[in-house]
């Protein structure tokens, strides 16, 4: 009986340990971060970077299209080892249209990137804003 009582006392102690030290975060907590830019026909808009706290769930969206809401944009979700720079793992390489998800995935804490560019769909210059919502 002793050796129950300890093992669950073990347990107890370390989940204690593993939501205070940062545990999954529900998606009703995420912060949403938006980001603006501009995608010339053949281009790639600028980089837009942001940093995870912790482990949980990312959701992409774009939410503003001009001069053609019907555009498809390439929306590019990496790890970014360093700042202003969209060069790490590739975690998710996506089309994109406006106000449908196009990303929806698991994050673990870090810096990431995403960034927004023609994938041969683009007749003229596009004005974006994104969503970014994670933990």
């Amino acid at each position: 009986m002793g050796s129950r009582f300890r093992a669950a006392l073990v347990l107890a102690v370390a989940g204690a340990l593993s939501i205070s030290c940062g545990g999954i975060i529900d998606p009703s907590q995420n912060q949403m971060q938006s980001f603006s830019g501009t995608v010339a026909v053949g281009g790639n808009g600028p980089v837009h970077s942001f940093s995870a706290a912790k482990t949980g769930e990312i959701s992409v969206k774009i939410t503003a299209l001009a001069p053609s809401s019907g555009s498809l944009l390439g929306i590019l979700w990496a790890q970014s080892p360093t700042a202003g720079a969209c060069n790490g793992q590739i975690l998710q390489n996506t089309l994109a249209q406006l106000n449908v998800p196009a990303i929806s995935n698991q994050i673990i804490s870090g810096s990431y990137c995403i960034q927004l560019y023609d994938a041969g769909y683009l007749t003229a210059t596009t004005t974006y804003t994104v969503s970014v919502s994670h933990p």
